[in-house]
């Protein structure tokens, strides 16, 4: 591939990621913000920790119906439009979430239909998460060139995480010097309104990127395929990639969830269900209250939380540069390791009631770890491991139960921490070692191959 190909390829990947960045600014900001959405909506009702973590994590809800609808939406109106939709939906989420009481209510007096309220504008912003984290590793897997496709998507994850970081530094700036009053009135407005700036940038981006030539293949619009194709692969490598894409479309022309078995299906279902049920997004949405809790002051906390995005955006790096030349499987067994031993260290201090800079490096350990592996390689998978004609399904489904995943993990996070905090920590080291044995035994290693390759893998473990 010649520079200027690679280039291009370059440049639609990383405004493609620009999707992934939104997010995780979207799903990150309320990490800022929810103690003072606490204060605002739940304490000044009296209501229960309960509807406080559904508060939390209501934009999940929107990310599984955005996750499900993505399958539909990607294959009627095109892998682009859905990012498009997807961008529109993070903007009207931005504006709506800052000012809630828009309309119909009056600015500082809460009641329960302004919590609604609130919580129908993040699960807005939730589809647009749910539409993004599908169709953008779908987008850049279908694009990139096999040598280097690991990369490309893992780029996404890097988005995701520079996003989570840049608004760990907006939040942070935006409380620096302010009054806990000021805050809880005006600051987290500005944290949730901060977001429409990117969206209305990557709106505006996609608006000139071209569509992927595998879906246009699909909807036999040949001339517009082998257009994109040559653009980026040059004449006869676009021809050659045409042709095979072409014959993986020809092979199973009804495109039925099934056609090759039900293994792929269950392995995408489970690659989502462990990348949650580690406990990640909990370290993610309440990182400045868990460093409270170990003793750390407001400003002190959000500094800590800072830190740690740091952390994931180097160790994310590190994938970005790895999963090319050691391969899927190696990164996840372990990723997984390095999870279990610091969640596991994290509930003995817990059980021990032991606070402190040890309890710091074991959460850095484990963030660390899942960056490095499960954070990016399991949306590379995700984007690679299903054949073209159900690809747009199989991902919605996968996405979809990722996302109903972590709704579970991050709801339930407040009144199992009630309950037993080391506990809460020994079931997610649990679920880490887990997931290593499941790498181990039943992920296919995709490193190099083709995604018409990959298809072939599956025919002949159906046949």
């Amino acid at each position: 591939m010649d520079n200027h190909n690679k280039a291009l390829i370059y440049v639609v990947t990383l405004v493609a990621t620009l999707g992934g960045l939104l997010f995780g600014y979207d799903t990150a900001v309320i990490s800022g913000a929810e103690k003072s959405i606490q204060a605002y909506l739940i304490d000044s009702q009296g209501l229960s920790s309960f509807l406080h973590g559904i508060t939390v994590s209501s934009a999940l809800v929107g990310c599984i119906i955005g996750g499900a609808l993505s399958g539909v939406i990607s294959s009627a109106y095109g892998r682009r439009i859905a990012l498009i939709i997807a961008g529109v939906l993070f903007l009207l989420s931005a504006l709506g979430s800052g000012n809630p009481e828009f309309l119909f209510f009056e600015r500082g007096t809460p009641s329960m239909g302004l919590l609604w309220t609130f919580n129908f504008y993040r699960v807005v912003g939730g589809i647009g998460v749910g539409l993004a984290s599908a169709v953008c590793p779908m987008y850049i897997g279908e694009i990139a060139p096999a040598n280097i496709r690991g990369r490309l998507v893992s780029l996404n994850q890097f988005a995701i995480i520079f996003g989570m970081l840049v608004v760990y530094f907006v939040n942070w700036g935006i409380a620096e010097g302010q009054t806990i009053e000021w805050i809880n009135e005006i600051g987290w407005r500005r944290m949730f309104l901060s977001e429409a700036i990117p969206a209305s940038i990557f709106v505006l981006l996609m608006l000139f990127m071209p569509e992927t030539p595998r879906y246009l293949a699909l909807r036999n619009k040949d001339v517009e395929a082998l257009s994109i194709l040559t653009r980026f692969n040059g004449v006869e490598k676009a021809k050659e990639i045409l042709v095979d894409i072409k014959k993986s479309v020809e092979k199973s022309s009804k495109g039925k969830l099934f056609s090759y078995g039900k293994l792929v299906i269950i392995i995408g279902i489970l690659l989502s269900v462990f990348q949650q049920f580690v406990g990640i997004n909990v370290a993610l949405y309440y990182a400045p209250r868990i460093f409270e809790s170990m003793g750390a002051a407001k400003n002190a906390s959000m500094v800590q939380t800072i830190i740690m995005g740091l952390v994931n955006v180097v160790f994310t790096i590190i994938a970005i540069l790895t999963v090319d030349k050691w391969g899927r499987k190696p990164l996840l067994i372990t990723g997984s390791i390095g999870m279990a031993i610091g969640m596991i260290a994290i509930s003995v201090l817990a059980f021990q009631d032991i606070i402190g800079m040890a309890t710091l490096v074991f959460i850095v350990i484990y963030t660390a770890s899942f960056m490095m592996s499960w954070g990016p390689i399991c949306w590379v998978l995700i984007s690679e491991i299903f054949p073209n004609k159900i690809r747009s399904q199989a991902i919605a489904i996968a996405v979809a139960v990722q996302w109903a995943a972590n709704f579970f993990i991050s709801s339930t996070y407040p009144p199992l921490m009630e309950f037993s905090s080391g506990g809460t920590y020994l079931f997610y080291g649990v679920m880490s070692i887990l997931s290593a044995i499941f790498v181990w035994k039943m992920v296919p290693e995709t490193k190099g191959k083709t995604l018409e390759e990959m298809e072939a893998l599956w025919e002949n473990k159906n046949a």
